[in-house]
């Protein structure tokens, strides 16, 4: 009960009672490969006429936070699906898998599980390389592609050639997982134009890192090892689902350079979009604008691809 006695903690419960009154529930599914749960809100009544759109959060507190103030624009037009990401929220596994394969895996395995079989993807910064895997490794099931200020096409040569603002994995670490008031404030400086530290007092800072950072912190660490460690552009498959990708042009976590590699990498299949004064945190900053592209690139007529036709739609096992 200590959550909901915190701002944090409120603030998560009205989160909780928005995304019910918006038509969705929370379930947890067991994928019974030894240990791997996942948390996803699901429709409350899927009807067969919406196409399915999931929603990959990133690097953050839950699902919830990141895609709370553009649910309302998605679910009067999609079946809406928005899963926890391992070691994220209400999802864990006891594997050893860090990889976003592995959490793509888990993800069609959870929507499988919920009798999904195609859809759109949604994906927010980490959540987009999970994303970018789930079209690379089921073409038949995914539809359609939003990647927002995401870093596929990052290598692991560019930390030390400065490409970024930080030179290692733990710099990195450190700031996507604060731990202390002041690590959140330098957090909040990258991810956006206008950051709000300021005004926010560091008591606030304090609840927040106490409900959401130190959890399952060590995990969360080896998935950022293991999304950087031996990256290489040539290693990355190419997707040939229609592709939007959304930038902030002042992103500082992931800089525009990484936005137009991954455009020139998917070819022809892809559309950049730049946000003018938006950070990383787009869907934040600027939530009516992101809500208009994705509705726009989304609600489209589908270009589909014969050669997947005849493809299982889920193969392998996480």
């Amino acid at each position: 009960m200590a959550r909901y006695l915190s701002f944090t903690g409120s603030a998560d419960w009205l989160y909780r009672n928005f995304f019910a009154y918006s038509g969705l529930r929370s379930v947890t599914t067991d994928l019974h490969d030894g240990g791997t749960i996942m948390h996803c809100w699901v429709p409350k009544s899927h009807k067969s006429s919406k196409p399915n759109l999931v929603l990959v959060h990133g690097f953050g507190a839950n699902a919830m936070w990141q895609y709370g103030e553009i649910l309302r624009h998605l679910t009067p037009r999609f079946n809406v699906y928005v899963p926890d990401l391992l070691f994220f929220g209400g999802s864990t596994t006891r594997r050893r898998e860090r990889s976003e394969a592995f959490q793509a895996r888990c993800v069609m395995r959870l929507m499988e599980a919920r009798g999904v079989e195609r859809m759109s993807v949604v994906g927010i910064s980490y959540g987009g390389f999970v994303g970018y895997s789930m079209a690379a490794q089921f073409p038949a099931a995914v539809e359609k592609v939003v990647l927002c200020c995401t870093g596929v096409c990052l290598e692991e040569k560019d930390l030390r050639e400065g490409l970024f603002e930080v030179s290692d994995v733990e710099e990195v670490a450190s700031i996507l997982m604060p731990q202390t008031p002041e690590k959140l404030k330098k957090l909040m400086e990258f991810a956006f134009v206008r950051p709000p530290v300021k005004v926010v007092p560091s008591c606030f800072l304090s609840d927040y890192i106490n409900v959401f950072c130190h959890d399952h912190v060590e995990q969360k660490r080896e998935l950022i090892q293991a999304l950087i460690k031996d990256r290489k552009i040539p290693k990355i498959p190419k997707i040939e689902q229609p592709t939007l990708i959304i930038w902030g042009e002042h992103d500082k976590i992931f800089p525009v350079e990484l936005g137009h590699r991954l455009k020139r990498h998917i070819g022809d299949n892809a559309r950049l979009v730049m946000i003018k004064n938006a950070g990383h945190a787009v869907n934040v900053e600027k939530p009516k604008q992101f809500a208009k592209h994705l509705k726009s690139f989304l609600v489209g007529k589908s270009i589909s691809h014969s050669s997947h036709q005849h493809k299982p739609l889920f193969w392998g096992s996480p």
